[in-house]
């Protein structure tokens, strides 16, 4: 059997950390990292590439942008992916290439650490192995997360820990695979759905709001920040609603975006479940009244960056509202 070639795309984050007087910062390089697994080298063969070298809190639009180019360029010559980041914006990293990256038949791979690959316990030498084994299984495909032992696919995937090592959980949908020890262990083989030739997008748009919404809170913060974006998505209370209190009335904010062709996407604040706006007239008068998307069991993490690149896709309302609900790397089951 022919050994598979993956590419080790290094990020930076906490996996190639160190300690400096600041606090821990990115300073491991990509060789260094691989350093760490040498027993790896049985498994497959493995490049290295290093775009940039960040804490995850620094990564944004033009980092995953970036990262598409790299796989787009080097596409044809890897079997897989593995990208080392950092573990506080990783599933948004994930799910943006979910949407960059579509019809991918080769395994993208998406991981990180709790602590520094050059501690003695750590996560980080177990995390890249698992990564590295699974981007070379002849099963592996799409973009995923591997953490904890766990494969995720990277739409569903959401850190729910801060410190401990089983950061990453999947959320309203189940895990890929898992890994122990060597032997991997799939849950989900679908990678025969895939019928469509491999397609990269090159464009997001970064005038998106994600806003939350407290008790108290009215309509007037929309009607402020309406020049300033060309969708939001409302983290709202339960299964979906907007409080109706106040002189600046959520309804008429709600209206203002809607009747200059902003979107608005309902989202809720709670992991689990997700949303369903039908249920009570605080939710159902708002979806009757305006074409607004409701993000039913999708993470926030998935609605974001899928409305970032819808945004980029020239789409007519009706368009829009058809290609947020298609399910994209299991991203949504429950839509209209």
């Amino acid at each position: 059997m022919k050994m598979k070639k993956i590419l080790l795309i290094a990020t930076g984050g906490t996996i190639a950390s160190r300690f400096s007087p600041e606090g821990l910062k990115p300073g491991i390089t990509s060789e260094e990292l691989l350093a760490y697994v040498p027993e790896i080298g049985g498994a497959c063969g493995v490049d290295t590439v290093q775009p940039f070298e960040l804490d995850s809190t620094n990564v944004c639009q033009e980092h995953w942008l970036g990262l598409e180019r790299i796989i787009e360029e080097a596409y044809d010559r890897y079997d897989g992916f593995v990208i080392c980041h950092g573990t506080d914006t990783m599933a948004y990293t994930a799910a943006a290439l979910s949407y960059l990256i579509q019809n991918n038949r080769k395994p993208i791979v998406v991981t990180g650490a709790q602590k520094p690959i050059d501690l003695e316990i750590t996560d980080a030498r177990m995390n890249l192995r698992d990564s590295l084994r699974f981007a070379s299984d002849d099963r592996a495909y799409g973009v995923n997360i591997v953490f904890g032992g766990k494969v995720i696919a990277g739409t569903r995937a959401k850190k729910e820990r801060s410190k401990s090592y089983n950061a990453f959980s999947s959320i309203n949908y189940p895990d890929i695979a898992v890994i122990q020890e060597q032997r991997i262990i799939f849950y989900i083989e679908d990678q025969f759905r895939l019928t469509e030739p491999v397609r990269f997008y090159h464009r997001m748009n970064e005038r998106v709001l994600l806003l939350k919404i407290i008790p108290g809170m009215d309509g007037r913060i929309l009607n402020i920040l309406a020049d300033e974006y060309d969708a939001v998505i409302i983290e709202s209370f339960g299964v979906g609603g907007l409080p109706s209190y106040g002189r600046h009335s959520f309804l008429e904010a709600v209206g203002h975006w809607c009747g200059q062709g902003k979107k608005v996407i309902m989202a809720t604040q709670v992991t689990h479940e997700g949303s369903d706006m039908e249920v009570y007239q605080v939710g159902k008068v708002m979806k009757d009244r305006f074409p607004i998307i409701e993000a039913f069991d999708m993470t926030l993490e998935a609605t974001v960056t899928k409305v970032m690149w819808l945004l980029e896709q020239d789409l007519s309302g009706g368009e829009f509202k058809r290609e947020f609900y298609r399910t994209i790397n299991h991203d949504v089951l429950l839509a209209e």
